[in-house]
């Protein structure tokens, strides 16, 4: 098997699960285009603890740690079963950095299953969710995220899902788009990703890192990608562009994309069955 894409996809509202719109249509788009994987490993923001661990139980759960949401979303469920042996696998290829086997506490969030959802709507892949160790510094993510590289030649797919811009205190909520310090994170983010993705920690000195960022755990996940696309030496591209809510990035990054009909042009990411290359209506 030819090395799988890598995606981060910026997964904004858990309300995404059940809406049809710009974005969730290329989610689908992009899906439909993907190979079939032997599994699917998560890097969600929202299983943001104090350790390293990965999935490790044959029927994970599905988690709805939300509030304040309609019924019809606490109903939703989403059954992909668990590959046990994989994550020993990913525990062995992580070494020297400890990553612990859960076999029965964590699941399936919802900033993994609101995108498969529309990524693999029959759920009938393997997902695993690898944890974010809130106690590490940055560069210990980017580092984890080379050491998972070899994941992509044995047929997983890595999804990374959070938000380059995510603070809720700044939302919106009658926008469609973003406030300008949003989008000009978001601009210096896309070229840094498409330049020298292993320098993304110069975010961090962006003007706008503090406004953009307020807590790590949605921008964490952007540098496991990162750190993969550093250590194949290629480009992370944007392969759809967007803001909401004013202070909310729903921007999406991969690597080998060309495979499945996305690439970076010279007017914005070319999106499969053409969608906008800046879609910023929910």
């Amino acid at each position: 098997m030819s090395a799988l894409p890598v995606l981060f996809v910026g997964h904004g509202s858990p309300m995404n699960t059940l809406e049809i719109n710009g974005y969730t249509q290329a989610w689908r788009n992009v899906g439909r285009a993907l190979p079939r994987p032997r599994a699917i490993l998560a890097i969600s923001a929202h299983w943001f603890i104090g350790a390293t661990a990965v999935t490790a139980m044959e029927r994970p759960r599905t988690i709805h740690d939300f509030y304040g949401f309609p019924e019809e979303l606490f109903a939703f469920e989403y059954p992909a079963p668990g590959l046990p042996e994989l994550a020993e696998e990913i525990a062995e290829l992580a070494k020297p950095t400890w990553v612990g086997l859960d076999r029965d506490q964590w699941g399936l969030d919802h900033g993994t299953w609101s995108v498969l959802a529309h990524l693999f709507p029959q759920a009938d892949v393997p997902v695993l969710q690898l944890s974010l160790n809130a106690l590490k510094p940055m560069e210990y993510h980017l580092e984890l995220g080379a050491r998972l590289a070899p994941l992509r030649e044995r047929g997983v797919l890595i999804v990374a899902s959070g938000n380059l811009v995510h603070n809720l205190r700044r939302v919106v909520w009658q926008s469609e788009g973003g406030e300008e310090w949003a989008h000009r994170f978001d601009d210096a983010a896309v070229s840094v990703m498409a330049e020298d993705p292993g320098e993304v920690l110069v975010l961090q000195d962006h003007p706008d890192y503090a406004l953009a960022v307020p807590t790590p755990d949605h921008f964490l996940p952007l540098l496991y990608v990162a750190g993969i696309a550093a250590e194949v030496g290629t480009a992370a591209q944007a392969w759809l562009r967007g803001c909401t809510l004013g202070s909310i990035s729903m921007t999406c990054f991969g690597i080998g994309m060309e495979s499945v009909g996305c690439e970076q042009g010279t007017d914005g990411a070319k999106l499969p069955a053409g969608v906008p290359a800046d879609q910023t209506n929910l």
